[in-house]
């Protein structure tokens, strides 16, 4: 037998080591109904030790402000993020074709393999995604200004959601902070999701890229519904129950 406060303190172990635990998982972890779980992620979140979300919880810091800066991103994951752009770009436009390429360590990634056969165009409000691409073969490239962030070094603010208003991609490729079916796409800053929104609405397609620590996580500001992705390509560390769901709301999912 378990006491209450011996599981809950096991939930928020867990919790933390795995940055989002499902009710029915722990149920059956426990021996217990769900019923009882959502009671204990109850007392957990009045504690501030974790935050619920559809179907579970996450740490409490998860849906806060903090965000994590490029440099720090682009050493996570980093073989993962690597299979991810080589699947996602078997999702790129045909010749000719043109491609919106969102700020990030996954989309930077996308960026390190683009064909230099195809002519294609390249709209980004990423500095070092631009950096790379300026001189790279068979790329016409089109630089999204604005106010640079230093966090994410991508270009953010009114200049660039005008911009995109006035393109029409064949695909877009976008990065996530986090990724659930009942919340959508979420970012930490404001600025950075109302590109991302314009981008989404730009792309005939659109194709995210989010390793697998990226689902189940929700942030604070939501820039698109899964209603408007088209394809998440993620890593083999998804959670086969994760990647359900998302296809069960009508995304495609491929793992890389």
């Amino acid at each position: 037998m378990v006491y209450a406060e011996e599981r809950q303190q096991a939930i928020a172990t867990l919790v933390t080591e795995q940055g989002r635990i499902a009710v029915t998982a722990v149920a059956e972890q426990f021996g217990v109904t769900t019923e009882t779980v959502r009671r204990d992620l109850a007392v957990l979140e009045r504690a501030g030790v974790l935050r619920r979300v559809h179907g579970g919880a996450v740490p409490s810091g998860a849906l806060t402000l903090v965000e994590t800066a490029l440099v720090e991103r682009n050493a996570t994951h980093a073989e993962a993020k690597r299979k991810i752009a080589a699947a996602a770009a078997d999702l790129l436009p045909a010749a000719g074709g043109s491609v919106l390429l969102d700020g990030g360590s996954s989309t930077a990634a996308l960026a390190e393999v683009l064909p230099g056969d195809r002519g294609l165009f390249v709209a980004t409000n990423s500095v070092p995604i631009a950096a790379r691409l300026a001189t790279a073969p068979g790329i016409t490239l089109h630089v999204l200004g604005g106010r640079v962030r230093g966090l994410t070094q991508c270009a953010v603010g009114e200049s660039p959601v005008r911009a995109l208003a006035d393109l029409r991609a064949d695909v877009a490729f976008l990065g996530t902070n986090g990724i659930t079916p009942g919340h959508g796409l979420t970012t930490p800053d404001e600025a950075e999701a109302s590109v991302k929104r314009a981008m989404v609405a730009a792309g005939q397609r659109v194709v995210v890229l989010a390793d697998s620590s990226k689902i189940g996580r929700e942030h604070l500001v939501r820039f698109a519904a899964l209603d408007d992705v088209d394809v998440v390509v993620t890593d083999g560390g998804a959670d086969p129950a994760d990647v359900e769901r998302l296809e069960d709301a009508g995304v495609e999912v491929v793992v890389a």
